[in-house]
């Protein structure tokens, strides 16, 4: 499974990621604060799509080293739990422009979003050091490969944290905003209600692409806290979910940008932009071949 479904979502997720990048990057220029946590976002996509192709090799039982396969766990845990943070900050600057569009004029400028944003890495690689540390994987790194089964008290703490600040916590923030979003739309009789729908769609598909991705992942990881330590019998039952949920994250590194690209009118609006350049270049490059050739005939 691992090699079809990673070399899939690989294909997909690169390019996706790489137009979410300049799209986001194009309306940063023009002061939209919100496309700076999507730069965030897919940075932290892009760095997770890149390390599919180790994590296919890996499924082939192709020699890996364990320093890169160290490396490319490092970036996979880092890019859940940023994307998380990141997309909780994109759900709070919608619902700061939707719910009050008068106030938090500055909490939604370009500069301040590039601190939280930064911060959001900041914090994530903090606390996830924390973890490693508590987990003793610092210590060996062996660890981040090569998992201890059943699971031990250590990795249950640290499993449990992921779970309530990685997941529970996201996700009550950005069901919280689409919430109320909702219900400031249902008041609203202004002109701007369509575009503020398109918003509302957006922060509901960012969502249930987040639960479809990560709840599996979550609730055997859950599972496993609950009933591995110690028992190796559901330490056996639960690994080929294990294996199938943590393939099934990679969605949300794949989708995220699609959608974005899909129903935001501004990112849409430089897509166009981008492909009638490329056109341009394209047809201006083949123009002067093709004059050159017919110079060079005659």
């Amino acid at each position: 499974m691992y090699p079809a479904v990673y070399s899939f979502f690989f294909i997909v997720s690169f390019p996706a990621n790489c137009l979410s990048l300049y799209v986001a990057w194009r309306l940063v220029m023009k002061g939209n604060s919100m496309a700076v946590y999507l730069i965030s976002l897919s940075i932290s996509d892009l760095l997770y799509s890149i390390s599919l192709p180790v994590w296919i090799e890996f499924a082939l039982h192709r020699d890996v080293s364990e320093g890169l396969c160290d490396a490319v766990n490092l970036v996979m845990y880092n890019s859940f739990y940023a994307g998380s943070g990141l997309l909780c900050c994109i759900s709070v600057d919608r619902y700061l422009a939707v719910v009050y569009p008068l106030y938090f004029r500055k909490v939604r400028q370009v500069s301040t979003a590039v601190i939280v944003s930064n911060a959001v890495w900041i914090l994530e690689i903090i606390v996830h050091i924390l973890l490693l540390h508590h987990m003793g994987a610092l210590q060996s790194l062996r660890l981040l490969c090569n998992q201890r089964i059943p699971m031990e008290q250590k990795d249950v703490n640290v499993a449990l944290t992921r779970i309530i600040l990685g997941f529970l916590v996201p996700v009550f923030i950005m069901t919280f905003c689409f919430q109320q979003i909702m219900h400031s739309l249902k008041q609203s009789p202004s002109i701007l209600t369509e575009e503020r729908r398109k918003v509302g769609r957006l922060l509901l598909l960012l969502l249930l692409i987040y639960l479809v991705s990560f709840l599996p992942y979550q609730t055997v990881m859950l599972l496993r806290a609950i009933l591995e330590p110690g028992n190796c019998k559901w330490a056996k039952m639960l690994e080929d979910p294990y294996l199938v949920t943590v393939a099934i994250t990679t969605l949300n590194s794949t989708l995220d940008p699609i959608i974005y690209c899909l129903i935001s009118e501004s990112a849409k609006r430089e897509i166009r932009n981008a492909v009638r350049r490329g056109i341009e270049v394209f047809t201006r490059r083949n123009c002067f071949k093709m004059s050159t050739e017919i110079q060079i005939v005659s």
